[in-house]
């Protein structure tokens, strides 16, 4: 086999223009746009830093933006036909008052504090200004997409009373609506460009750094060495290696051309057309964002939109994301199933027993590794107290010095640029995972502070990328000198090279995200400012007509269109923040309790589905560029695959144990994940038309009835044994005495609202159980009742009450009161399910006998 294909120059410029910014300029000019990203690295890490007075979070987010939009400026050129070796005085002007502009709460901290709500002229001129400027640097940056959103958004500010009634509002002035966005932490600088600054650049650094040590190199062929004799055995390496990658690369462009330009040559040897080797990339690609710990940058917002721990963002994403992986792996077997495929052969052929061995050994050895790192963490912490982290310090620099004189006896194997690799056959896989065992250790550093010591993500992050540093400017002195090799102080110096190259490279990746979030923010600004996210229930209610469905159809619709344009994260500041609320009331209204985690999961799925959605999926064209295919067949082949991970948010919006919620135990938690697994495996064998051999039509239907039994048994089950007793609203005080401990009481009502409609909802509201009385647990609340021709109306509402968030209103009829009945486990469904399973395998494998 000859030698890996280079980048396509179409594939380096499209990640070019859409991660780092395609200038390259020589000279003053490259030295300056080398220097500004070297700089903005240093201030991220001083402001994380536990060591320093840090900045208040304003005055940081008003630094990030200035960088943001000065290399924006100097980085992206402001057409196509625009120079790309030189940086125009224009736009030396632009990233200049651009700067000035985004740095002004900074600069003007105390003076913008003293006279608050109170703007000068100059204020408005320089708000006008940056916003203007922001905008053309989001134009540059992302495309015209995410700025023609703002756009739109603030047109909608000024032109309020010229809406339709159904979104009209009372309008604001230039001074108001400028002031709002660029003056307080309301707009621009509220807190997506929070989480820019605090959390999602230290990782992208982190990110940028381990590349640049080799890690990407490392993962592929690891991944490669693994899979790569199987069936269609490169196109699961390159599901793996591209879910590896994901650790690397928050950017689903960056990972199809990082990976593909290895994997997809590969695959289109063994077998597969390049629309296909293309298409597997791109779904393995952008899958990698859903892949914890180490998430999109989006994944970081949902800690503060949803006020919960990065860790339970972590967990519950990681079922969806194990379990799409697996399916995507599946549907590659499926296809070199049907085309007779072969895998690539092996360096050395080892008998079943040595490979077994081989990688027993790896899986014990990583597993013996955390083990001794969680539980002698922990011993130390309860042992030595104050002391235990510099003694965790020493521990884990032993750990890297053996580990690095023990990989840099298989260096040979590893290759750092896979790309510029005569794959001809595969290596053992057992040297080529001891070739990098040591770049395991920062991610172990970064899973322990996050989910053990419960440190914030960024602090987390902090203290990963200060490990990553050392391991880049150390790694070649250690393996020079364990090598017995001359070139000490060389090795040296190229690390230091390394190390300041990854931190101009994680800050260029970041010149997107920071423009994004901030121009993203222009739209949550409008929402406070208008009020439009009242306005958007019932706008969104009358286009489903209530049901939830159709809701969430019209949410992934949205998300879909304005992700061909928007990166992910503005997509989902965008959806989330209009649309999130709304399913939840809705959902409630229905009686359907949504947790908040799972539909801002629904919304940052979709988010991320759209960079392969044609006609402008920019990691399909990345992909179409390398396989030399078409860019749109790429795509809608690349969609096809992602079916597997469209269905997933509508399961567990309904479902929510598929996002490990409501699990009582270890059997059931066991039992949820075989359903989940063997569910995606069976909905990609229906959607590909071949399990064991060709589905009929009929095989197809059960194929699909039986995935949406495994992943949604209540639908089922609430058919046979209802999930609630159901009394009538007249029997509410009498439901409220019996209440067991922990039990909320849940209501239907019904009401005629302030715009006089009549809505009919239900409610659950806390009861304090310390009441012994079905009327005074009623009371608690927040419900004061009368009898009104045998029926219970709302007669007092008590403000600031339970029922008063829940939306309840005076003269509110109580329909109906709920309690939860008593009933056999929902997964009895499994059993006859799992049976006609069964019985559809056996009718293929004899099938499949007969044809073979």
């Amino acid at each position: 086999m000859t030698k890996t294909t280079e980048t396509p120059q179409e594939a380096q410029d499209i990640v070019a223009q859409a991660d780092t910014g395609a200038r390259a300029p020589s000279g003053i000019p490259g030295r300056i746009l080398w220097f500004v990203p070297l700089c903005w690295s240093i201030f991220q890490l001083w402001y994380a830093s536990p060591f320093t007075v840090a900045l208040n979070d304003t005055e940081a987010r008003s630094i990030h933006l200035a960088f943001a939009i000065f290399l924006a400026f100097t980085a992206y050129p402001a057409l196509k036909n625009s120079p790309r070796d030189r940086i125009p005085l224009q736009d030396w002007v632009f990233a200049l008052a651009g700067s000035f502009s985004a740095g002004y709460l900074f600069l003007f901290y105390s003076e913008l504090a003293s006279r608050a709500g109170a703007p000068t002229s100059f204020d408005i001129v320089v708000a006008v200004t940056g916003m203007i400027l922001l905008l053309e640097a989001t134009r540059r940056a992302l495309g015209p997409p995410l700025m023609v959103v703002a756009l739109v958004f603030l047109i909608y500010t000024f032109a309020g009373p010229h809406m339709p009634d159904v979104i009209a509002h009372k309008g604001a002035s230039l001074n108001k609506a400028m002031s709002h966005m660029w003056l307080t932490t309301e707009g621009v600088f509220g807190v997506a460009l929070g989480v820019s600054t605090s959390f999602v650049f230290l990782f992208v650094l982190f990110g940028a750094l381990l590349d640049k040590a080799g890690a990407g190199g490392y993962f592929i062929k690891v991944a490669f060495s693994m899979l790569g004799h199987m069936r269609g055995g490169p196109a699961k390496a390159a599901v793996v290696a591209s879910g590896l990658s994901g650790l690397i690369s928050g950017s689903s462009i960056a990972n199809v051309v990082t990976t593909g330009v290895f994997t997809i040559p590969l695959m289109k040897r063994v077998g597969f057309p390049g629309t296909k080797a293309g298409a597997v990339e791109v779904a393995a690609s952008t899958n990698g964002q859903l892949t914890p710990p180490i998430m999109g940058a989006a994944a970081f917002l949902m800690v503060e939109y949803v006020g919960i721990p990065y860790i339970e963002v972590i967990k519950a994403a990681i079922l969806p994301a194990i379990i799409s992986y697996i399916a995507l792996i599946y549907i590659v077997h499926l296809e070199a199933c049907k085309a007779g495929m072969t895998g690539l052969p092996r360096r050395h052929q080892s008998t079943v027993v040595q490979s077994l061995l081989s990688f027993v050994t790896i899986v014990i050895g990583i597993c013996v590794m955390s083990f001794a790192v969680y539980y002698g963490i922990g011993w130390t912490k309860d042992v030595f107290g104050a002391a235990a982290s510099p003694i965790i310090a020493v521990a884990i620099f032993i750990a890297y010095v053996a580990l690095v004189r023990y990989s840099s006896q298989y260096k040979k194997e590893a290759v750092e640029d896979p790309a510029d690799t005569d794959l001809s056959e595969l290596p053992d896989p057992g040297p080529t995972v001891r070739s990098g065992l040591y770049y395991l250790l920062p991610i172990v550093v970064l899973v322990w502070c996050l989910m053990v010591e419960r440190f914030s993500p960024g602090l987390s992050a902090f203290w990963a990328t200060l490990f990553m540093m050392f391991i880049v400017v150390t790694q070649r002195p250690l393996i020079a000198f364990f090598k017995g090799e001359s070139n000490f102080g060389e090795a040296l110096k190229n690390g230091f090279v390394d190390l300041a190259e990854g931190f101009v490279a994680g800050a260029r990746n970041m010149i997107g995200i920071g423009v994004a979030t901030a121009a993203a923010g222009i739209v949550v600004g409008v929402v406070t400012l208008t009020g439009i996210g009242l306005v958007m229930t019932d706008f969104v209610e009358f286009i489903s007509g209530g049901n939830i469905m159709l809701m969430l159809l019209f949410t992934a619709i949205i998300s879909l269109i304005l992700g061909m344009g928007l990166p992910t994260t503005a997509n989902y500041i965008v959806v989330s923040t209009l649309m999130a609320p709304v399913i939840v009331t809705l959902g409630a209204q229905e009686g359907l309790i949504i947790p908040l985690i799972a539909v801002h999961l629904f919304v940052f799925y979709f988010g991320i589905l759209a960079d392969d959605t044609p006609p402008v999926g920019l990691a399909a064209f990345a992909a179409a560029a390398i396989a030399k295919s078409d860019p749109i067949r790429t795509g809608i082949q690349g969609f096809t695959y992602d079916i597997r991970t469209a269905i997933l948010p509508f399961m567990f919006i309904f479902n929510t144990q598929l996002l490990l919620m409501d699990i009582s135990g270890p059997v059931h938690l066991i039992l949820t994940i075989v359903s989940a697994t063997v569910a995606m495996l069976v909905f990609s064998a229906a959607t590909q038309g071949w399990w064991f051999t060709k589905n009929k039509w009929w095989e197809t239907l059960f194929l699909l009835l039986i995935t949406f039994s495994l992943f949604r048994p209540d639908y089922w089950w609430d058919q046979i044994h209802p999930p609630t007793n159901d009394y009538p609203g007249s029997a509410v005080i009498e439901v409220a005495e019996k209440l067991p401990d922990g039990q909320t009481l849940n209501l239907q009502v019904r009401g005629e609202t302030i715009d006089g409609d009549i809505v009919t909802k239900h409610v659950h509201l806390p009861v304090d159980m310390a009441q012994a009385e079905g009327l005074a647990r009623v009371m608690s609340t927040g419900l004061e009742l009368r009898d009104e021709d045998g029926a219970k109306v709302v007669d007092m509402v008590q403000w600031g009450s339970p029922a008063s968030k829940a939306g309840i209103d005076f003269d509110w009829e109580i329909v109906q009161v709920s309690t939860p009945a008593d009933r056999p486990s929902k997964e009895w469904v499994f059993v006859p399910t799992f049976l006609l399973l069964g019985a559809l395998a056996w009718n293929q494998r004899r099938r499949a006998k007969q044809t073979a």
